[in-house]
């Protein structure tokens, strides 16, 4: 019996799967969106695989081409670049399903990363799958995954918020339906917010949680901090450098309920009025802080509560 018997109906050999057994060097197919994963920072982080696919593509879509270029420049690659970013990325999807439905082979790579992941890629993604076209992950760095691994927190879970919104009510808002999460959570900041968010961050979630600082990861002035969120506005406040460059801060689960105290009558009589008039994470952080009772226990028994509130 040979493989495609063996295989289910509707099944098929994904393109690129051809030479993964042997490792050897893979061309890229006719016709396929391949995803590519680029460096965050050290270029010698590209993984073997990416450089077959870059070198062997008929096109390459990437963020920012000039980012490209240096990345292409280093591999002894020609192919030009072509730009695909937030503000052409529906019209330039329209032009890779095209080109695939054409026979072109596309590689899809934005600036550093995975595209999709808080970058521009899954429109284009979207717009091949929908075309009936086949996409191919070829993965490799990720900055969501390389904060995580050097975190030193046990993100058994794990929640991937990437950049909060810029407005003011809309990230309160956010925070309010994550803080209750039993599970770490990870941020994409910029450096010119990044003081302000672990602020909100702090007043949302509790000074208490723990929080490592992962920044310009893999690049020269790499640095993991740990710390808890009420102590990261003087650690940023220490050295003006900390607030340069590429950063992603993950907030540590809540404590385990059980290793905490548990509520008074007082506590639990100010969260019952209050949860039938606010959401249930803002109740409770208002009775944690006015009582210090544990805002876990707090936020649950809001939950429970939630159903009286007439909006």
């Amino acid at each position: 019996m040979d493989t495609a018997d063996r295989r289910g109906k509707g099944e098929r050999d994904e393109p690129g799967a051809e030479g993964a057994q042997r490792g050897g060097a893979q061309r890229a197919r006719a016709g396929t969106l391949y995803v590519v994963a680029t460096p965050l920072g050290n270029l010698r982080d590209l993984t073997l695989r990416a450089i077959d696919v870059l070198s062997s593509v008929d096109r390459i879509a990437a963020e920012d081409t000039r980012v490209t270029a240096t990345l292409l420049s280093h591999l002894g690659i020609a192919t030009r670049a072509f730009a695909v970013h937030e503000h052409n990325e529906r019209s330039r999807a329209v032009e890779i399903v095209a080109s695939l439905a054409g026979g072109a082979s596309v590689a899809l790579v934005t600036d550093a990363g995975t595209p999709g992941i808080s970058d521009p890629g899954a429109r284009v993604v979207r717009a091949a799958l929908d075309a009936g076209l086949p996409v191919v992950p070829v993965p490799g760095p990720s900055a969501v995954v390389a904060a995580l691994s050097v975190s030193g927190l046990e993100a058994t879970r794990f929640a991937f918020v990437g950049f909060l919104p810029a407005q003011a009510k809309a990230r309160r808002a956010l925070l309010d339906t994550l803080a209750g999460l039993p599970m770490a959570l990870v941020f994409y900041e910029a450096p010119h917010r990044v003081r302000a968010t672990a602020a909100a961050l702090a007043e949302a979630l509790g000074a208490d949680r723990g929080l490592v600082v992962a920044r310009e990861i893999t690049k020269a002035f790499e640095t993991i901090a740990r710390m808890t969120l009420g102590e990261a506005d003087a650690w940023f406040a220490a050295d003006a450098n900390r607030e340069r460059g590429e950063l992603v801060l993950v907030v540590d689960a809540p404590r385990e309920p059980a290793a905490r105290t548990g509520m008074s009558p007082e506590a639990a009589a100010w969260l019952d009025a209050l949860a039938r008039e606010l959401p249930p994470a803002r109740a409770a952080r208002i009775v944690a802080e006015r009582t210090g009772a544990p805002r876990d226990l707090l936020y649950a028994r809001a939950l429970a509560k939630g159903g009286d509130r007439n909006d």
